[in-house]
């Protein structure tokens, strides 16, 4: 094999590995932050890659065809955004969780006069997101993700692609999703029910008092005091369901 051969064949198999690695971490949840500029997350990208590039099953061989190499490249490609977004489908159960916390709290009604309607569920799905994404990296949570990233190579060869698992999987993924954030807005259910009922047999005993203005910031409060003792548990269910998910990467 020639020099210029060698060389070629070695930023290519760069190229394959960066397909899926990169594909990857651009949804991936505390990589592919929309907060963080995109150089510097392409400079991470690009780092990962040539670490992980070593340790790839990545054959030096150059395809016989450029529509071969097309072909290997998309098929990365496609691998790694299905891992990224399985990633964030399950990051957006905080933020499903988010939005209902807000709505059965009353902080959506506090806030829709200045800001809109939706504004105070914005909040508190925010700030879930934000923790969460912290928490991430204060558990050492993305050295897991780095890990199953490499571990994808043996569950999915190189230029192996299965539709249908990938379709299944994806499936599986966002009814844990649906069930991860429910179980998280699901006292905040309970406090509603309760208070709301409470509302009412205030409203029958007493039909002069307004009682939408008086309950309100107790229900707002009670709200963000429930938000205040559980978001410790909230994020430790969180990351425990992530990391479960990460594992399933090692065969």
């Amino acid at each position: 094999m020639s020099l210029d051969a060698f060389i070629s064949s070695i930023f290519f198999s760069y190229l394959v590995v960066f397909a899926r690695i990169g594909s990857a971490l651009m949804f991936m949840p505390g990589f592919g932050e929309a907060q963080i500029p995109l150089r510097p997350r392409l400079s991470i990208a690009l780092l990962i890659s040539v670490a992980l590039m070593p340790l790839a099953p990545i054959s030096l061989a150059m395809p016989d065809s450029p529509v071969s190499a097309v072909l290997l490249i998309a098929k990365e490609v496609t691998i790694g955004l299905w891992i990224g977004m399985c990633a964030r489908i399950l990051l957006s159960a905080l933020q499903f969780a988010g939005f209902q916390v807000g709505q059965v709290s009353g902080l959506a009604n506090a806030f829709g006069p200045s800001f809109g309607s939706f504004e105070g569920a914005t909040m508190v799905a925010t700030l879930m997101l934000l923790s969460a994404v912290t928490m991430i990296f204060v558990t050492d949570t993305h050295h897991l993700i780095i890990r199953a990233l490499l571990s994808s190579y043996e569950i999915f060869p190189p230029g192996q692609i299965m539709i249908g698992d990938l379709t299944d999987e994806l499936l599986k993924v966002a009814g844990k999703s649906l069930y991860i954030g429910t179980a998280i807005a699901a006292p905040f259910f309970v406090m509603g029910v309760v208070l709301n009922l409470g509302m009412g047999l205030a409203n029958r005993m007493m039909p002069q008092l307004p009682v939408f203005f008086v309950a309100a910031s107790i229900l707002i409060g009670a709200g963000l005091l429930i938000l205040a003792i559980a978001m410790p548990s909230i994020l430790d269910f969180f990351i425990e369901r992530f990391q479960e998910w990460l594992f399933g990467f090692k065969i």
